[in-house]
């Protein structure tokens, strides 16, 4: 009662089910709360199993919406297999408009492989990577930047040491028609969702689909085609649910994100001016901006530079900036 997660979940069973995670988190007001983590199963006989997640983080609204309506518009005559949908899989993190829970401080995104006995947010890590992903052949994982980040829209898978299915994620990833995609290397025991399906025996795929905390008509059109794209492309549904159909959509540029050296760092407190923006193609040594020191006006400010070349992904949004804070990261284009 008082460890693990418990749910009334029949995963076997067709039609449509609305129903939620239960995490046992004893806290000052409610010795017995749990944490109430929103899950819609829709079955209906053979076919792929998709799992579609939003809410990894709680100030990122594109996936968080999207799934949302897709939960109200999908009906089980409509798919052929499974669509599991967590649309607020941080939920005290989504309600909080926060990256992380502020239960436990956890950031799911970093908590695989989790722990049964831990923190809530351990315990949905655990839940997710034992129990909910090795039921789905496919795993969606969408991001955006949050409060404090811009990225460029962007898909993402990370790297497998498995050839074939490390191709089929790349495939898969350019079934989402967005203009770039980043391969990651993060290693085998990489605490991320992406980790965890990989572990898991599911191919995972994931994106940064917008940014700045809010969701535009741009980012959310980019989300819902990304979605439709890859249920039809899997085969679970024929026609697109939350879009018209599209034109084909044009090729994917695709990027690495694999060493330290292709981002940039502040090393103190300071004020960061960009130079560029996200999409540039920038050389090695080129400027990147200016930080400055608002607490000593006499002194000049700083001119930072780009260590690699490549195309810058994303920027710090904030403009303050402490020891640590990542400024930009600039992603190499793999050709070919």
């Amino acid at each position: 009662m008082h460890t693990g997660l418990s749910h009334t979940l029949d995963f076997d069973r067709d039609g449509k089910m609305l129903s939620h995670l239960s995490i046992p988190f004893s806290i000052d007001r409610s010795p017995y709360f749990q944490v109430k983590v929103p899950i819609c199963l829709i079955h209906n006989g053979e076919g792929p199993s998709l799992l579609l997640m939003a809410g990894n983080h709680g100030d990122e609204y594109e996936g968080e919406l999207s799934l949302a309506k897709l939960m109200r518009r999908l009906d089980p005559r409509q798919i052929k297999g499974r669509i599991t949908i967590l649309p607020m899989a941080n939920v005290p993190a989504v309600m909080a408009a926060k990256r992380c829970s502020p239960l436990d401080g956890g950031n799911l995104n970093r908590a695989f492989p989790g722990d049964p006995t831990g923190t809530p947010t351990s315990r949905l890590a655990d839940f997710l990577e034992r129990e909910l992903f090795p039921r789905h052949d496919v795993v969606f994982d969408i991001h955006s930047g949050g409060t404090s980040m811009e990225h460029l829209p962007t898909a993402l898978v990370e790297r497998n040491i498995d050839p074939d299915r490390h191709g089929r994620g790349v495939e898969l990833m350019r079934t989402l028609g967005m203009p770039y995609g980043f391969v990651a290397d993060n290693g085998q025991a990489s605490p991320t969702s992406m980790g965890a399906a990989r572990r898991a025996g599911a191919i995972g795929v994931s994106g940064e689909f917008g940014g700045g905390g809010t969701a535009t008509v741009d980012t959310m059109a980019i989300t819902a085609r990304a979605l439709d794209s890859l249920m039809t492309a899997l085969g679970v549904v024929d026609a697109p649910v939350l879009g018209p159909a599209s034109k084909s959509p044009a090729s994917t540029q695709l990027l690495s994100l694999s060493r330290h050296s292709q981002g940039l760092y502040a090393t103190r407190r300071g004020w960061f001016e960009p130079a560029v923006r996200l999409g540039d193609r920038v050389s090695a040594g080129q400027l990147a901006g200016w930080y400055h020191d608002l607490e000593r006006l006499d002194a000049t400010e700083e001119a930072l530079h780009f260590a690699e070349s490549g195309i810058v992904l994303s920027r710090r949004l904030h403009t303050m900036c402490e020891a640590g804070d990542c400024l930009m990261q600039v992603a190499e284009p793999i050709e070919g």
